[in-house]
């Protein structure tokens, strides 16, 4: 039985990223493994299920009246691995984050060892990307869950923790170093340090809200190189409240005129087929105070 599954998950991811490779490096196998287990599947139900070709692979007539049913299989298999594991207790687990860096630095060490008191064999494995990548990661399987920016962009199962206020740096020597709060109006008037990558991030949100125009001279996802940037007087940027924890930066940090924030949250494919591992860090997180 545990063969046969894994042929069907061989099948159901290779559909599902078009290729064998892609499949290999989810399921953690080779890329003839992959194509030996669809090849056994073809033989023992004596259909073709795929076309091969130069572009990658696609089902055919065959394979799309099957897949639905293989589907079915693998999320039921699913099921009973979580249903055992609760029968069983949490011994051990593996639970796979996907985090951006500024969770990873200054919220995941006191979760992680918190967590740990009560479940001291669980193992962990972080991957640290941008919102984007760390939502393909989710959909792909690569991580059991991640850490995003809410809404999600795709209709993922996701959990509010917390909002983090996003605020103006400066050079120290900056003219409105000693403002109350920085004006939404100057924000188009200077060299601006952006910190995004791939898919629109919140601080660009903010300048189309509001009709800014930004003069950005440098983009980039490091919160670090934005930082050092503006510390030497290049311009200024926007960074999330929680980047600027413990800074080694001689930079002036302020609010903005109108407060915004950003959304975070752990977002998975489905809560309901998490494992019984992922689904008590999930209890945790939403219990306590971030």
């Amino acid at each position: 039985m545990e063969k046969n599954i894994q042929k069907y998950l061989a099948l159901v991811h290779t559909v599902e990223h078009g290729s064998f490779t892609k499949a290999a490096e989810v399921l953690n196998y080779s890329q003839s493994g992959i194509s030996r287990m669809i090849s056994d599947l073809e033989a023992e139900w004596r259909v073709s299920l795929l076309v091969r070709g130069r572009s990658g692979v696609s089902l055919t007539s065959e394979g799309m009246k099957v897949l639905p049913y293989v589907k079915s299989v693998c999320n039921e298999y699913q099921k009973l691995h979580t249903q055992i594991e609760d029968l069983h207790g949490l011994q051990s687990g593996l639970i796979r984050i996907g985090t951006f860096s500024s969770v990873a630095t200054h919220w995941l060490p006191n979760i992680i060892k918190e967590f740990q008191k009560k479940y001291p064999n669980i193992d962990y494995e972080l991957l640290l990307g941008d919102y984007t990548e760390i939502e393909s990661w989710i959909w792909e399987g690569r991580v059991d869950c991640g850490f995003l920016r809410l809404p999600a962009q795709t209709k993922l199962d996701t959990i509010y923790l917390d909002k983090d206020k996003l605020l103006v740096i400066l050079p120290e020597n900056h003219p409105f170093a000693d403002c109350d709060r920085f004006p939404f109006k100057q924000l188009g008037d200077e060299p601006f340090m952006l910190m995004e990558k791939g898919a629109k991030a919140e601080i660009s949100e903010i300048f189309e809200q509001y009709h800014i125009t930004p003069k950005v001279q440098f983009t980039t996802w490091d919160d670090y190189a934005i930082m050092s940037m503006v510390e030497s007087g290049l311009g200024i940027s926007i960074l999330p409240e929680l980047i600027l924890k413990r800074i080694p930066y001689r930079i002036v940090v302020k609010e903005l005129e109108i407060p915004a924030y950003r959304q975070i949250g752990l977002a998975m494919k489905d809560r309901k087929s998490v494992s019984l591992a992922v689904k008590r860090f999930l209890d945790y997180l939403q219990y306590r105070s971030i």
